[in-house]
């Protein structure tokens, strides 16, 4: 249902037919799990407000569960994150995610209230959703967005992202139908300024349900927090390594450097590929998008595939021995050099001076 648009010339051509005018409005679709708010549904909601000011309508948050005060909490964040309407969806059916009773609640939501554009996490939860909303819908979507931005000659939504493996961005847009739906990974947007101020309007809607009616059934709830898998898309800083490090056993110098700073480890898809370390610690296009403080960068080459998964990291420190790589033109910091020494080198400074601050504390 998504069309790529030849040019922007042509798309900014195209007349909106008029039963579809009726659609205004950028919304949110909020993840919450028993209480807890995902962050990229606070990044997409400050990026919503963006696209809405262009569009010159107001930015909605819909917010799923059981009624409580969980739900009023959240309800009240997505203000402070710069939505103007809330729609609050509450039922007991709803209390823990199940692809089902969402998509069906969501569709009847969608088709009464008409935004114009739907954003989600690109989540294992928001992924799961937004292709069962945009299929009940007969819907574009596109998946995994980089950047998002509105044609405003005709109010479309410019989706970009990677695709052939990571090698091109491609822009695409939904023309001919309504909602506009894109997800967008976590970390990939900036997390917006909290205004603990702001009100808005809350919608409250109670939908028609029956537990009977859905026959997959939450057994039991795990937490991030305690699954043995790296966290990669909330880490402050990460050492990486790439196949500069020549093998598997060079890894060893990764995680000694990543312990000493209290760091996560991450790899490019090459090292996955040869079995080094598990696909969960992937950075790139098809592994993790991440957004620290500090990335260290040891032995990659800088390729586009990874480059779209790091580059909006607030310091980034390449260290590779060609110094015509690619990460050196995005790199903050750059050591030309061999990483199988300058790794343990890093490692010992970065311990003495932590030792020192411990001693002077």
């Amino acid at each position: 249902m998504s069309e790529a648009a030849p040019s922007k010339p042509q798309g900014r051509r195209f007349q909106l037919p008029e039963h579809l005018k009726a659609y205004k409005g950028v919304w949110v679709i909020v993840e919450q799990e028993r209480g807890a708010a995902h962050s990229v549904s606070w990044e997409l909601v400050g990026e919503a407000r963006k696209l809405a000011d262009k569009l010159g309508v107001e930015v909605g948050a819909v917010v799923l569960g059981a009624a409580g005060p969980d739900l009023e909490r959240i309800c009240g964040e997505s203000f402070g994150y710069g939505a103007d309407v809330v729609y609050k969806v509450t039922h007991p059916v709803l209390a823990d995610y199940r692809t089902d009773p969402y998509a069906r609640v969501m569709t009847d939501v969608v088709n009464t209230f008409k935004p114009e554009i739907v954003l989600l996490g690109a989540t294992t939860l928001g992924r799961d959703l937004a292709g069962a909303i945009a299929t009940t819908l007969a819907t574009g979507l596109t998946a995994d967005c980089t950047e998002l931005d509105i044609y405003a000659e005709n109010r479309s939504l410019a989706a970009t992202r990677p695709t052939f493996g990571g090698t091109l961005l491609c822009t695409i847009q939904t023309l001919a139908y309504r909602p506009q739906m894109a997800t967008v990974r976590p970390r990939v947007m900036a997390m917006p300024d909290r205004d603990e101020t702001r009100t808005g309007q809350v919608i409250e809607v109670t939908p028609d349900l029956a537990e009977e009616d859905f026959v997959t059934k939450v057994l039991s709830f795990i937490p991030d927090s305690e699954r043995n898998e790296a966290q990669l898309a909330f880490a402050d800083i990460i050492v990486a390594a790439g196949k500069g490090l020549q093998k598997a056993e060079n890894m060893s110098l990764v995680w000694d450097l990543a312990r000493v700073l209290g760091a996560e480890v991450g790899v490019s898809r090459p090292l996955v590929q040869a079995g080094w370390v598990g696909n969960d610690r992937q950075v790139g296009q098809t592994g993790k998008t991440v957004r620290p403080t500090l990335y260290i960068a040891a032995g990659i080459s800088g390729a586009i595939q990874h480059r779209v998964g790091m580059e909006k990291s607030d310091l980034i420190l390449a260290i590779n021995t060609d110094p015509n790589a690619p990460i050196f033109d995005f790199a903050h910091h750059g050591i030309v050099g061999d990483a199988l020494k300058i790794l343990p080198a890093l490692t010992d400074a970065f311990s003495r001076k932590l030792s020192v601050n411990r001693l002077a504390s």
